[in-house]
């Protein structure tokens, strides 16, 4: 059975081999003092959410990463899964799938009126599942680097 929890301080050495796989698996880099900011916000729990999926024997198997935002078409807030990270083998098994019921729980509670995430277009695998669990949008994502 899989058990999710809220990402505590006692937690940096679960959660960093699945957050630097899953920066890996985008190819990408991320500076050692975002990292630790990162986690930081995460244990703090104000702005930015994470939870961290373990089985029976105390393992970690995948992560996810949320926040709230107000939106300009609703009275409410909207809530955004940035990061969503299952290791290679627990993939299959329905940890993806229950990391991201964790969040629509915790958006629920907060009164949020939607989940919605992005994926890269090559991730074929996570949008097999996506597909089941969501609906797609439609709309293309752009976005302008400002550092």
């Amino acid at each position: 059975m899989t058990l999710i929890r809220p990402i505590g301080s006692d937690d940096r050495a679960a959660w960093q081999p699945l957050w630097d796989a899953y920066v890996e698996f985008y190819e990408s880099t991320v500076p050692a003092e975002v990292t630790d900011s990162t986690f930081a916000r995460l244990v703090e729990g104000a702005e930015l959410h994470g939870a961290i999926a373990w089985d029976d024997d105390g393992q970690a198997l995948g992560l996810v990463h949320w926040l709230f935002h107000p939106a300009t078409w609703s009275t409410g807030t909207y809530c955004y899964l940035e990061d969503l990270f299952v290791s290679r083998a627990a993939r299959g098994k329905g940890v993806a799938r229950a990391l991201i019921e964790h969040v629509n729980k915790a958006a629920r509670a907060t009164g949020s009126d939607k989940v919605y995430w992005l994926t890269h277009e090559t991730n074929v695998t996570a949008q097999a599942l996506y597909d089941r669990v969501a609906t797609k949008s439609g709309f293309i994502h752009y976005q302008q680097s400002l550092r």
